[in-house]
């Protein structure tokens, strides 16, 4: 199994973080809510917003290539980079990832899941 590095994020995952045996075919949001890491996902993961938006810095070419939907959102991110993606529509494949959660949001009032 596939494991997924997080990067420190001051407010989300300040030491960073490591998922061991992350599951494949798992949306990389998933995964992290599963394991603690309480990443933004307003829309509750249905790809209407920007929220959960990561950068994947390692492993970006395992994953599916984004659907036009999820790039038409992604073109509303904050600090949007090639190798974006939002982690609610990145499905896990067997390669190991790390990512990258940004700093800011486009969320204006967070939702406390």
């Amino acid at each position: 199994m596939p494991k997924i590095t997080v990067l420190p994020h001051p407010e989300i995952c300040p030491e960073g973080a490591v998922i061991d045996d992350a599951p494949q075919g798992t949306s990389i949001c998933r995964i992290l809510l599963d394991n603690g890491i309480e990443i933004e996902h307003a829309c509750e993961l249905s790809c209407a917003c920007t929220t959960c938006h990561v950068v994947v810095r390692q492993g970006f070419d395992s994953l599916e290539e984004a659907s036009d939907n999820e790039e038409d959102y992604l073109d509303r991110a904050w600090g949007l980079e090639a190798n974006s993606r939002l982690s609610c529509q990145a499905i896990l494949a067997d390669e190991d990832l790390t990512i990258e959660i940004p700093k800011y949001t486009i969320n204006h009032a967070k939702e406390n899941h």
